[in-house]
């Protein structure tokens, strides 16, 4: 498509960004990319993995920010201690919900109950997520279903039940999902984890494409090294998802995922930029921009059309490649 076909739409408040005659693709950036939602007082934010790590944090953040907060979470004793905290703040209303966000059901209740209360949503945070991983020789399709229903379906789930009614409310909005450096570059040990990751970097470009018109936002997180208890995922796996016998490489693999997660980021920062990346309109949301050598090295491979060079976890401690 030709710059000239798009001029038409200028005075919509469509802008031309950039245009790829050879290819016939343009780039173009919407109406509503100075519609910031700069004021979130008083709007309602909804935060999934809410009891604990980063969505706490989002939970806290979005309440000091004069949101009512809808925090929903599997573990219901920890779900109950992280609402009184935020509540304790004062200022904003506390909604705390027990949810299987890889139950679809669950999380269409969710959001009745949520629309039932407040009337709208103006932040979804589809954040709930758990680790997962091991040699793909040794993992069973429980294990797969499992870190996929909770990290990918969980926001599939998240954005089928929530969005239609976020659309049709024709107010401002924003979709926060939960991604990973882990959609960005993978690592052996790693599979049902990169592939739930990479799938929600790729869900959320399309839905930033799909709402570029709309008043409704796009972000996706991509964290890197965050002092959360994702490591201790376990302790909410299903009852018909059985332990595996660890490997010694996967016992070493566990020891130092849990050693630079203890030094990494305070999950406080993440929602800082999240926070910001929302009344912004920022899409992309990276807490380590040193990490982005990698995806740098990973872009060349394919453009060269090398085989992957063996990547390590440890690499991204430095970001070195």
């Amino acid at each position: 498509m030709a710059s000239e076909a798009l001029e038409p739409f200028a005075g919509a408040g469509v802008k031309i960004v950039q245009t790829n005659h050879a290819s016939g693709f343009a780039r173009v950036a919407t109406r509503w990319d100075d519609a910031e939602m700069k004021d979130l007082n008083g709007r309602v934010a909804v935060v999934t993995g809410a009891a604990s790590g980063i969505g706490l944090a989002l939970a806290k953040r979005f309440a000091a920010s004069g949101m009512s907060v809808v925090m929903a979470d599997i573990e219901q004793a920890a779900l109950d201690l992280a609402a009184a905290e935020v509540a304790s703040t004062g200022g904003s209303e506390v909604f705390a919900v027990r949810v299987d966000v890889s139950d679809a059901a669950a999380v269409e209740d969710l959001a009745a109950r949520t629309y039932e209360r407040f009337g709208a949503v103006h932040v979804l945070c589809n954040n709930a997520g758990v680790g997962g991983g091991g040699a793909q020789s040794t993992l069973s399709v429980a294990e797969w279903n499992w870190v996929l229903g909770v990290n990918l379906h969980g926001v599939v789930h998240g954005i089928a039940s929530f969005l239609p009614r976020m659309v049709a409310s024709g107010e401002e909005g924003h979709v926060v999902n939960t991604a990973s450096m882990a959609g960005h570059l993978a690592f052996g040990g790693m599979g049902p984890y990169n592939a739930s990751k990479y799938a929600v970097v790729g869900i959320s470009e399309s839905l930033f494409h799909e709402m570029a018109e709309s008043p409704i936002g796009v972000s996706v997180l991509c964290p890197g090294w965050v002092n959360t208890r994702i490591g201790e995922s376990s302790r909410n796996r299903p009852a018909g998802v059985p332990e595996r016998v660890a490997r010694p490489e996967d016992l070493a693999r566990s020891e130092y995922v849990a050693s630079v997660l203890a030094a990494g980021l305070p999950p406080s920062a993440i929602a800082d930029l999240v926070h910001d990346a929302v009344v912004d309109r920022r899409f992309w949301i990276f807490s380590h921009p040193e990490m982005l050598n990698g995806v740098r090295q990973r872009a060349d491979e394919i453009l060269s059309g090398r085989n992957p060079e063996r990547a390590e976890l440890r690499s991204l401690r430095s970001g070195s490649d």
